[in-house]
């Protein structure tokens, strides 16, 4: 099985195709869906998109790491990391098609 990238670009066409928008409309749409996506995701710690999925932002401290090659001992920065939890109705839907494969 291949692994598949889907592109705005890809998106786009579909908007275009499916909605029969100009494709300039379609990628405006795009880059809109997206940016309201980036931008909750910055000034939240959760964002729950309806029968997709929620995106959940984990605060990560500062530590003491350790090289596994080396056991050199090494700091890792605080950060945040985001993880994706999805809905019931998308594994539903990813289930229903596997088995049908």
């Amino acid at each position: 099985m291949q692994n598949k990238t889907l592109t705005r670009m890809d998106l786009s066409e579909i908007f275009t195709r499916q909605f029969m928008v100009p494709q300039n409309k379609a990628v405006f749409l795009i880059e809109a869906i997206l940016d309201e996506i980036f931008i909750n995701l910055n000034h939240e710690r959760m964002l729950k998109i309806s029968c997709f999925g929620t995106f959940i932002i984990h605060q990560k401290k500062q530590r003491i790491g350790r090289n596994p090659k080396t056991g050199e001992e090494a700091v890792i920065t605080a950060r945040k990391s985001l993880s994706f939890r999805p809905s019931q109705l998308l594994r539903d839907k990813i289930n229903r098609r596997m088995a049908s494969v």
